[in-house]
């Protein structure tokens, strides 16, 4: 019994900023990485950045310098603050983990996503 749940989505101008969170709960032992993959219509589900337990971090090349990803470890929750949006940063934003649960089975769970629109 392991869940995502997402929030902070919205409608934004564009230059505009967001700061989604997510929260992960459950049977959990361990999450090894969190991150966050969004979906345009029409669009592939690509990756947008993720963050290990030690602190490292990836971005996709369309978001570097604009977005940041964070994690608070003892509130099992990842953030990311999306600064100088695009009109093109509009799609469904869901969380990911990689976790081990306290039945030491390996998930990766994804939570319901969080609509973002940013407007020209």
């Amino acid at each position: 019994q392991v869940q995502l749940v997402e929030s902070g989505g919205g409608l934004v101008q564009a230059g505009g900023s967001l700061r989604l969170s997510c929260v992960a709960s459950g049977s959990i032992s361990s999450i090894n990485a969190m991150g966050w993959y969004r979906q345009a219509p029409g669009k592939q589900h690509d990756l947008v950045a993720t963050i290990t337990s030690g602190g490292s971090t990836n971005y996709a090349d369309s978001v570097k310098g604009r977005f940041t990803i964070s994690r608070d470890n003892a509130k099992n929750t990842v953030y990311l603050q999306m600064n100088s949006l695009k009109p093109e940063d509009t799609a469904v934003y869901y969380c990911n983990a990689d976790l081990v649960s306290r039945g030491y089975r390996r998930l990766r769970p994804w939570g319901q996503g969080t609509q973002v629109t940013v407007s020209s």
